[in-house]
């Protein structure tokens, strides 16, 4: 081939040949007798001698289970029976020893094993050649979990086997890994000698430490070290952690449809034509139940078993970090200098469950009070609306305005006022402080990147530890500290480095709601400085940060207006939850299709939207289609436009009401897509700058 000269076979390479020759010789006469039911001597006999020879034929495995269930109804008597599913055994044995890591093999031995009438004693003795052979063949592991069942085993006795595992190989991952499903049932259940969870804890924390500092370069027992870490941090029930409107404030309400008035206040102003305003509650975890049973309303203009609870996820699962729901603005008889109370109670009664199957167990309530405002209507005056313009010189800075609203935007302000304290207790504090110590001792000795993965995980559950505890205010302390070590980890290990990448994004976020003064460093007034408006029109601006993930979601939820440009973000997961958003600038970023643009599809405010400059329709391959409906059950109403070429982009804007859009700059701009753009967006007014007609 290609002008080079045949050469004659090996002698081994002509013996490969005609085994691989026989081989098939086999498969097709298995293939012949599975497809004509024929389940004789002979017939099971050549499916031996496949399996024995290639046990990953897993159609081989699925014949013999059909020969034996044939052979057992012809069978005399259970001696009969027995002895047929001992043949299966053996042959699974000698499979076994062909490829000890055959998922066919260890599923067959299981359903011989399941039917209850081969004895199990063999089998322990067997797994412990094989373990000999591989003591990470994490099949083996897992069928010595299937016959300890079977055996009734005490789980203490298999965890002490694990211990000797471990101790005669600290590399050992699959015992690790084994060790920590047997305690984590054991925890679950309050085995006895097995509480409280802390002094478990603590002796596994010393068992890991032996392992880690015996060997920092082996991965087994820091991801065991992992789990204890999970084990030690994970709330034992969800918490709210902020809501909107924040506790405490006053809301100012208004039907004045003019862009000015919509840009209002983050903090103090709400405008809708809709004559409703929305109530977010933000949970640490994913949660369901949220409802008018689990949350109470008192509010003089809603009954609180008419109110309606709507999860902000695009999941589908019924669980979210986020819920909201509208509540009617007062009547516009009253008097305007009216203020009207809104409490509101979380989780007074049962029925709020997080995705890990906690019960909400703090209940919590807030207040704030409403009033209407009087706001200049279309007709009267307004200006209608104005194309906004995301260049710097359009942005400014007021000091002493800011400062007044500052207190509204201050994080001390987001802590949800509590019948409980959902306070971390003594024994996890002091762990995580002691491992802290530990590991910042061990890599002053070995520059170990996992070393240093385990420190951030470690500051950044002090942290959120710390801030659930709600005696005090508590600032995250550790954010520089982290930031450091992602740093150093992106340097040490570039494979990872978009991993360790969406961790520092995440800490700079953190940094920038560390304190009031670093969060006014981002908050600036949009439009002319002369503008009487200009106190309405807040911006947080989080661009040219080389942001590759968003966070601290529950920070942001009275946002408005929002610039995320010149980062390097490819998801808008989590912005869902900003239902006040109406401004957001997400050009000069990483986005590479319009579903990775889906969050926004829940964002009834958002009027303008800049995506300009990003990557879409630049890669041909793109996954993440497949969260939108497919293409080929997808029907368009609209003329003239091929499904097939656009199709995510009218599934993702479709019912939005956008009165702007910029598009430009990406490869899958087009006539087609802005036409398409332009009738299913009806309320667009400017697409790329020029106006829609």
């Amino acid at each position: 081939m290609h002008g080079q000269p045949r050469k004659p076979l090996e002698p081994e390479d002509a013996a490969t040949i005609q085994k691989a020759a026989n081989l098939r010789t086999l498969q097709t006469q298995l293939l012949h007798n599975h497809h004509n039911k024929i389940y004789n001597e002979e017939a099971v006999d050549l499916s031996t001698r496949l399996v024995e020879t290639n046990p990953e034929f897993y159609t081989a495995w699925n014949y013999r289970k059909l020969a034996v269930e044939h052979n057992i109804i012809s069978a005399v008597d259970q001696d009969a029976v027995r002895l047929i599913l001992n043949e299966e055994l053996r042959v699974v044995e000698n499979a076994l020893r062909r490829n000890v890591k055959s998922y066919g093999a260890w599923h067959h031995r299981k359903w011989v094993l399941s039917k209850g009438l081969s004895s199990t004693y063999h089998e322990f003795r067997l797994l412990d050649g094989f373990q000999k052979l591989d003591s990470r063949n994490f099949h083996a592991w897992n069928y010595r979990r299937f016959v300890a069942g079977l055996q009734n085993v005490s789980e203490e006795v298999e965890l002490k086997h694990t211990t000797e595992m471990i101790d005669t190989n600290f590399s050992n991952y699959s015992a690790w890994h084994n060790r920590s499903a047997i305690l984590s049932h054991l925890l679950k259940q309050g085995i006895h000698g097995f509480e409280p969870k802390e002094n478990v804890l603590a002796e596994e924390y010393e068992l890991v430490h032996q392992a880690i500092f015996t060997d920092p370069d082996d991965q087994s027992g820091w991801f065991y070290h992992y789990w204890l870490l999970d084990q030690t941090i994970t709330p034992d029930a969800p918490l709210l952690l902020s809501s909107w409107p924040n506790h405490g404030s006053d809301l100012i309400l208004s039907t004045n449809r003019n862009f000015e008035g919509c840009m209002s206040s983050p903090s103090t102003n709400f405008c809708s034509d809709k004559g409703a305003f929305p109530l977010i509650l933000y949970f640490n975890q994913s949660v369901k139940g949220v409802n008018s049973s689990t949350v109470d309303i008192k509010f003089t203009f809603v009954k609180n078993e008419d109110v309606s609870w709507k999860p902000l996820s695009t999941k589908n699962s019924g669980y979210a970090d986020a819920w909201v729901t509208y509540l009617k603005f007062p009547d516009e008889k009253n008097n305007s200098s009216d203020t009207y109370q809104v409490e509101v109670s979380v989780g007074h009664s049962q029925g709020i469950i997080s995705s890990s199957g906690s019960n909400y167990s703090f209940p919590s309530q807030f207040s704030f009070t409403t009033r209407l405002g009087i706001g200049k209507r279309d007709g009267e005056g307004g200006e209608g609306v104005e194309k906004v313009v995301w260049t710097d010189s359009n942005f400014h800075t007021d000091l002493p305005l800011l400062e007044e609203l500052s207190h509204m935007f201050s994080s001390d302000r987001i802590r949800v006022i509590t019948d409980q304290n959902p306070t971390a207790s003594t024994w996890q504090i002091e762990t995580i402080v002691k491992e802290i110590a530990l590991f910042r001792e061990l890599l002053l000795e070995v520059n170990c990147k996992i070393g240093k993965l385990t420190l951030v995980r470690l500051l950044v559950a002090h942290d959120a530890m710390m801030s659930y505890h709600a005696s005090f205010a508590y600032k995250k302390v550790n954010t520089e500290e982290i930031l450091e070590l992602l740093s150093d980890l992106m340097k040490l290990d570039p494979s990872h480095s978009r991993y360790y990448k969406d961790g520092h994004s995440l800490a700079l976020l953190e940094k920038v709601f560390l304190s009031r003064k670093s969060l006014m460093k981002h908050c600036l007034y949009y439009g002319e400085s002369t503008s009487s408006y200009s106190h309405d029109r807040v911006c947080l601006r989080l661009n040219n940060m080389s942001l590759s993930r968003i966070g601290s979601f529950e920070n942001l939820l009275w946002v408005r207006m929002l610039d995320l440009s010149h980062n390097e973000l490819q998801t808008t997961e989590g912005l869902e939850a900003l239902q006040l958003l109406s401004c957001l600038n997400l050009s000069y970023n990483k986005f590479r299709s319009f579903t990775a643009l889906e969050p926004l599809r829940l964002l009834q405010s958002l009027s303008v939207l800049d995506i300009s400059y990003n990557e879409i329709g630049l890669h041909p391959i793109d996954t993440t289609r497949y969260l939108c409906a497919s293409p080929l059950s997808h029907k368009s109403n609209i003329e003239g436009i091929g499904v097939s070429d656009c199709w995510e982009a009218e599934v993702v804007f479709k019912g939005l009401q956008l009165k702007q859009l910029d598009v430009a700059g990406n490869a899958i701009n087009s006539d087609k897509l802005r036409s398409l753009l332009v009738k299913v967006l009806p309320n667009l007014k400017w697409l790329d700058g020029e106006v829609v007609n």
